[in-house]
Order: C-alpha cells, then structure tokens, then sequence
C-alpha cells in the first residue's frame, strides 16, 4: 500500500487532460457560439478532415512502421468501411431516391433511424452512427482477416502489390451493376447520417457536436492503437519488424502477429473511411483509388515512420496547407496590405506544384520525417522550458553581478 501511495504520478496527465479540454471547449465553441466566417469557414473543414486522416495514417503507421508490413490497400478498407456506413444509416424514406435507377435497394433498415424511435431522432442519429462506424470497421477487418490468410504470407513488395490488387478488385466490385441493389452500382449513395446531424438534446438545449465527433472517435480509436503498441503484442510487433528471424527464434508467431496487426490496422481504416464518408455526404467508389493511399502512406512518411505523433502532426500540417494555406497561389492574385495585386504566374494547379516542393525540401533535409521515430512528451517539453527558464535567469543573474 505504502508504494502503492509513494508511487510517482506521470507527469504528462494533468497537461495531456488540460489540453484535451481545451480542444472539446475550441471544437464546442465553433459549432456552438462562434459565428460563420470566412476564417471559421475554412478552419472547421480542415480540422475535421485533420482527424479523419489522423486516424488513417495512424492505422497504416501499425502496419507499416511498427511491424513492418508494406501494405497498399488501405483505399480498399476505406472503401468498405464508408460504403458499408453510408449502406446502413440511409433513412428508409430516401432509399427509393438513392437507389432510383436500380428501382429499390435489398438493404431496408437503417440503424439510426431504428434507435430513433426508440430514444429520439437526434440521440439516435448520434448513437446509432457510433454503432454504424463500428459496424463498418468490422467489415473491413473481416475482409482484412479473409485476404490475409493468403497475402501475409508474401513479403516486402509482394505484399505491397497484392494489398494494392485487393483495393482495386474491391473498387471494381463496388460499382459491379449486380450488385446496384445494394452499393448503387456506378452512381452515389446519399441522404445517409452525416456530421451535421450530430446533435443531443441537454437540458433544453440542442448541442451541435458536427466537428468535436470525428475527433472522439478518431481520438478514442488513436487510444487504443497506442495502448495495444505499447502492450506486449506491441514489442512482438516492434521485434517482427527488426528481424523476423530472431523474433521467431524468441518464440513468437510471425503469422498471428502479422494477422493480429493487419486486421486491427484494417479495422481503423474502415472506421477512418465511414468517418470519411460523414465527412464528404456522399460516396461513390470511383475516387478510392491508388492514390488515395498513396496520399496517406506520404503523410506518414513527412510525420516519421514509427511515430504516433508525427503521424497527427503529418496530417494536419498536409490537410491545411493542400486544403487552405496555399489556396491563394490558385488565385491569380495575391493580398498585400489590403491591396490586390496581380500575379501572373498564380494561376489554378500553382498549389500542387509549390506544395509538391515543400514536400520534396522536407523528405530531402528530414530523412526520417518530422518525428523520426520520437513521440511527444508533455514531460519532456515542460523539462525543456524548464531548463530555458533556468538558462535565462542565470543569464540575467551573470549580467547583472558583471
């Protein structure tokens, strides 16, 4: 009991819960009180998007970056995960309008609607898309646990090449016209539970929770995947990726690892896709190509293969500046002290090519991205401006006895 009591406390709890606070209030306010603008406008998009592909990269970094599996099919699972979202919280009075040029659909149930009636519409919109995002990211992890059984057995760019085949067949398949009923075939599903319709109803008021939602699910799912890195499976994993030969020769099971690792990977892509598929209001199967992953495997890539932290920062700092900061080099013009000027060579597709720059400056001058392998650490960084804050007053103490 007694070490039990003299135990230490972690040090990065009270500034992990204060700056977890500060953002639910941010996130609140903006959907609550703060009025639209065009800074507002531009900021709760990307902030949403920001998680969204947080949570993405964060589930690719498992695989890729801590067990060392080369997978490419991450725009597969997301497929999945968003299609089987969208399929299951249609509202049955909008299925006739969706799945109008395939004269019905097969599925006739929505799962929100259902708990709907039960506890009102707005409660369950709000939880009956919870039960639908983790009904999608078990679809996927089903797919995931199905196409492993043959593809972990490849290594390195086999893997890699079968992981990349699989998204594509699943892209294909989506838009198949046998199966219009169900996926809608080429054209859209729509009309689905989506961010703006998560609302709760407290004490008389109507809370939006449109941009805090993606982040507590994105941030209860980042959660988990830390905890299991940082559990025994974790250093099993951490062991298969360093030398698969000697984690074998200590006794652990390349292949229920590697499946362990694939399937809890794809489960968080699938959720990532249904949050994707809130996200964008409407999903059809097309744009779920190659590139997507590839989009992804780049964040994690700039943010630090290995790190849970490089991965969020990654995907931030892409979002904002692909969906927002470089905006005005498509414009034409530029703003200097409220005086428009023009430049000629700003015109549409200018973005792509300076953030393809930056891009390349950061690969080539921060070979193992951002973070490295390193993590943030409150402890760290308060020991830091702790020993700036020490440096600068003996600095000052010096100065003032010379």
């Amino acid at each position: 009991m007694e070490t039990l009591n003299n135990k230490k406390r972690n040090p990065n709890t009270i500034p992990a819960i204060i700056c977890l606070a500060a953002v639910v209030v941010l996130l609140l306010l903006l959907d609550n009180v703060l009025p639209a603008n065009e800074f507002t406008l531009m900021l709760i998009p990307v902030l949403k998007k920001s998680a969204i592909y947080a949570l993405l990269c964060v589930s690719m970094n498992l695989l890729n970056g801590f067990t060392g599996l080369f997978s490419l099919g991450q725009a597969g699972f997301m497929l999945i995960g968003a299609y089987t979202y969208a399929i299951i919280s249609i509202p049955d009075a909008d299925r006739d309008t969706v799945y109008m040029y395939s004269e019905g659909s097969d599925v006739t149930f929505s799962i929100p609607e259902m708990l709907g009636n039960v506890i009102g519409k707005n409660a369950g919109n709000f939880f009956g898309a919870i039960i639908c995002i983790i009904l999608a990211g078990l679809v996927a992890a089903i797919f995931a646990a199905l196409i492993g059984i043959p593809v972990l057995r490849l290594k390195s760019d086999y893997l890699a090449i079968a992981t990349l085949g699989f998204a594509e067949i699943i892209r294909a398949v989506c838009q198949w016209d046998k199966l219009e009923r169900i996926t809608s075939g080429s054209f859209q599903l729509r009309k689905y539970v989506d961010f703006g319709d998560m609302k709760l109803q407290l004490g008389g008021m109507t809370i939006k929770f449109s941009s805090l939602f993606p982040y507590l699910i994105a941030g209860l799912s980042i959660l988990f995947i830390v905890a299991l890195i940082n559990s025994t499976y974790g250093r099993a994993f951490k062991a298969i990726r360093d030398d698969e030969v000697a984690a074998e020769a200590m006794g652990i099971n390349l292949f229920k690892h590697k499946m362990l690792s694939f399937v809890v990977s794809s489960f968080f892509v699938g959720v990532g896709g249904a949050l994707l598929a809130m996200y964008q209001t409407t999903i059809q199967a097309s744009p779920f190509k190659s590139a997507m992953t590839y989009e992804i495997l780049l964040i994690v890539v700039i943010g630090g293969i290995g790190s849970i932290s490089g991965s969020c920062i990654g995907a931030f700092l892409f979002t904002a500046c692909n969906e927002w900061w470089l905006r005005f080099l498509d414009s034409g013009s530029i703003n200097l002290f409220g005086n428009k000027m023009s430049v000629p060579f700003f015109r549409d597709g200018f973005r792509k090519v300076i953030f393809s720059v930056i891009i390349m400056v950061v690969v080539l001058f921060f070979s193992k991205g951002i973070m490295g392998d390193k993590e943030i650490s409150f402890a760290g960084m308060g020991a830091k401006l702790k020993a700036l804050s020490g440096k600068s007053k003996k600095d000052k103490k010096v100065k003032e006895e010379a």
